[in-house]
């Protein structure tokens, strides 16, 4: 399994009946209750974003993502930020910096920003802003014109009011409903023709978003949906329109122009693990072979998906022939059936013979691999006495010890597994993880959970981009799991990110 990390394109927080830009706030603030004047009977805001999906398209039309050997339920999609109260459990039943109370027992919903009208009608392209301060809202409206126009404010350099706002979405377009829909029900976006993506219930208030947008993002992918303009975080209705209140009740969250780590993403997992069985090829158990392709170096995908035949040393075919998928890019997985005919005796070498290569259009020759069908019985320890656990050392290629590494590179990194204190006894099949994070203090912020290392014939490794990384340094723990316990080797490598000038 691995990960990808798509940020915002743009952002912004409006607040309801003000023409008050926040595009370039360092954090977004929610609220509902009393409002700010005496126009508006209740105040609330909403949160609007909009995804770079750009890299992830290229890695999925790339087929570095590939739905190949699982279809679409092998990709999810997870919309995560984090609540800017996350840190410090004393904020709770606290109030904000600016007097509103922090909310608590309350629900978010993701919606996806609507068309003109509703679900019908054309796209609403906006425009993320300039601003960064919430001004006063009794200063922003102006009923004299229909609040098409707002009036003069004094200068400030971190107000704005140019678009986006709760009634602009560009300096010449409106949204064909003001807030982009009602909440009451009404006009040509009422709140029940709103796609609703997610939502998710916040029991204390300082939880962090996570919000599950797989459907959402692969419908995107497959071109299901192909006019996507952003979406909006939210209060229910039933939130934004409640009135009696005597306060305002707010959750904050880390937006796009934070100059923290925590800047908000879309994590993407996709399945691309390797498990090569070819060292390890049992009978009456599955297995997995797997065909490389590259050209000078570089992985490439065939014109179509090879077929394979297992056979054995007089050419009688074993199983197949079977059409193998494409797992990830350049890298084509077959999967066979336990083999349980008798007439098929284990140690003895076995083919596996791929056939219907074609690359741009050129029919290349049939390529034959060799492997020995191993006994079932090989891979089970039986006895009477249980087995220490096993003590591993790790060597590294493809990053060094305190490297700096720009964030344009993909690197592969290889991992050698040994029995500690041993040069040369490497392990040809041991299950092993590895996670990434970073260091804030004391504090470990997770960039990557336990994710399996690949398994290919000759390597254990496993592939890092840096290019959906944010710059800061970098630790990479492994984790080995042998007999009934887990074992996690600490901080094994360290290197930095740093951003290319």
């Amino acid at each position: 399994m691995s990960i990808h990390r798509s940020y915002f394109s743009k952002n912004n927080t409006i607040l309801v009946s003000s023409f008050t830009n926040t595009g370039k706030s360092p954090y977004t603030e929610l609220y509902f209750g009393s409002a700010n004047d005496v126009v508006s009977p209740v105040g609330y805001s909403r949160y609007l974003f909009d995804l770079d999906l750009t890299s992830l398209l290229e890695k999925f039309s790339s087929g570095i993502i590939s739905t190949g050997c699982t279809s679409f339920s092998g990709i999810t999609h997870k919309l995560i930020m984090t609540n800017t109260s996350a840190f410090d459990k004393s904020l709770i039943n606290d109030s904000m910096w600016d007097g509103r109370q922090r909310a608590t027992s309350f629900d978010l919903n993701l919606i996806r920003i609507p068309k003109t009208s509703g679900s019908t009608g054309n796209p609403q392209t906006w425009d993320g802003g300039v601003g960064s301060d919430f001004y006063d809202i009794k200063n922003t409206t102006n009923y004299t014109n229909g609040l098409l126009t707002p009036i003069a404010l004094p200068t400030n350099k971190s107000y704005s009011q140019r678009p986006s706002n709760w009634y602009q979405r560009t300096t010449i377009s409106g949204w064909s409903e003001y807030g982009i829909y009602s909440n009451i029900n009404t006009g040509l976006t009422p709140f029940s023709s709103m796609t609703i993506v997610d939502t998710q219930h916040f029991g204390v208030g300082n939880e962090d978003i996570e919000f599950d947008m797989t459907y959402e993002i692969n419908s995107i992918l497959s071109g299901g949906t192909t006019d996507s303009t952003g979406w909006i975080i939210s209060f229910p209705p039933e939130l934004e329109l409640i009135t009696g209140l005597t306060q305002n009740y707010a959750v904050g969250f880390f937006a796009r122009d934070t100059q923290t780590f925590y800047e908000p993403y879309l994590e993407t997992t996709y399945d691309d693990l390797i498990e090569d069985d070819r060292n390890t090829f049992y009978k009456n158990r599955e297995n997995k072979l797997y065909l490389y392709s590259y050209i000078d170096g570089d992985f490439v995908n065939l014109d179509t998906n090879p077929s394979v035949i297992l056979v054995d040393s007089s050419d009688n075919i074993i199983q197949g022939p079977i059409t193998s998928c494409l797992k990830t890019k350049g890298i084509y997985e077959v999967t066979f059936t336990a083999i349980t005919s008798p007439s098929v005796v284990t140690n003895c070498t076995l083919y596996d013979v791929w056939t219907g290569i074609t690359y741009n259009g050129v029919i290349l020759d049939n390529i034959t691999n060799q492997l020995v069908l191993q006994s079932y019985t090989k891979s089970i320890q039986l006895g009477p006495e249980s087995q220490d656990p096993i003590l591993y050392g790790f060597d590294y290629y493809g990053i060094k010890q305190d490297e700096k590494i720009l964030n344009t590179d993909v690197r592969k990194v290889g991992v050698i597994v040994k029995k500690a204190y041993s040069t040369n006894e490497t392990l040809k099949k041991v299950n092993v993880y590895y996670r990434i994070y970073v260091r804030e203090g004391q504090t470990e912020v997770q960039v990557q959970d336990w994710t399996k290392v690949n398994r290919s014939y000759n390597q254990y490794y496993f592939m890092f981009d840096t290019r959906d990384k944010i710059p800061n340094e970098y630790y990479i723990d492994l984790k080995v799991y042998s007999d009934g316990s887990a074992d996690t080797y600490k901080k094994q490598i360290k290197f930095q990110i740093v951003n290319k000038k």
